[in-house]
């Protein structure tokens, strides 16, 4: 059995060795996958993209673990929620929502509240060892999944707030920042179909920042840009991204997660501006 393993805990403290240390002892010769633990603190949106993005590659039978806990020992409800293909288990408040979502809805959701599969603690600060590591490992270990607490309604879960790009009607498309990867690149939560044809490598087109505008050009890939040009392309998980070539986009742009940027393709109307087109981006 395998569990997959993401948090905001960082690897600086002991907290992720613990929860596994938790884990192999009530579960001996399980295996422990890490999906990511230097999500930024508290950042729920971030911690369910990584979900979301990891899902469609887990082996069937999964169980994840999922710690991006701001409100950690209020009355917020520790669930695990059964999908096609395994089992997510987390806080209530939207983290699991978009992985849940991709792997085709809940099939039975359960509250984390049987005292005898956690863990006595001192204190309630730190559910991933004391709650969600005993109940992957039970699991894990063949543990049913209506033995770790009565079960609830999956449409009471908490859903993930999704931004949406908006399509202007002069052709423009404003979204922002979803995601900032290691590398500096900015993927946006805008789909290449929502450009109409303005995603052929070559075509230009404006980049409204908040303070500035820029001109990019389409590539293929990241090699694709010359020196200090500022690129789109579609990226690996079927998404724009501003792009450097092995510069970060983020730290020359500066931006972040939830940044807002607009796309102006060549021809199209800038939001705002009736009758522009923007500057001349031959």
């Amino acid at each position: 059995m395998l569990i997959a393993f993401a948090s905001d805990y960082g690897l600086t403290d002991e907290f992720v060795g613990v929860c596994k240390a938790v884990m192999l002892g009530l579960a001996p010769g399980v295996q422990i996958l890490d999906l990511g633990h230097d999500i930024a603190p508290h950042d729920v949106r971030a911690g369910a993209l990584l979900l979301v993005r990891s899902m469609q590659y887990l082996p069937s039978d999964t169980i994840v673990v999922a710690v991006v806990d701001p409100g950690v020992g209020t009355d917020r409800r520790l669930v695990a929620v059964e999908v096609v293909g395994g089992v997510l288990l987390g806080p209530d408040n939207g983290l699991l929502a978009p992985a849940v979502a991709i792997a085709g809805g809940a099939q039975r959701v359960v509250s984390l509240e049987r005292s005898e599969y956690r863990l006595e603690a001192p204190g309630p600060t730190f559910a991933g060892r004391d709650i969600l590591a005993p109940a992957a490992a039970y699991l894990a270990g063949g543990l049913p999944l209506t033995d770790l607490g009565p079960e609830i309604d999956p449409a009471t879960l908490i859903p993930a707030l999704v931004p949406v790009p908006e399509v202007h009607p002069g052709g423009a498309v404003t979204g922002e920042v979803w995601w900032v990867d290691r590398f500096g690149n900015c993927q946006l939560n805008i789909d290449p179909s929502e450009l109409g044809g303005s995603t052929t490598p070559g075509t230009r087109m404006e980049v409204h920042l908040r303070t500035e505008v820029r001109a990019a050009r389409w590539v293929h890939t990241y090699g694709d840009a010359k020196p200090s040009e500022l690129v789109l392309l579609v990226d690996s998980y079927g998404l724009v991204t501003l792009a450097f070539d092995r510069t970060s986009a983020a730290a020359t742009l500066g931006l972040r997660a939830g940044a807002p940027v607009t796309l102006v393709p060549e021809g199209a109307e800038a939001p705002g501006t009736p009758g522009a087109h923007g500057v001349d981006l031959g």
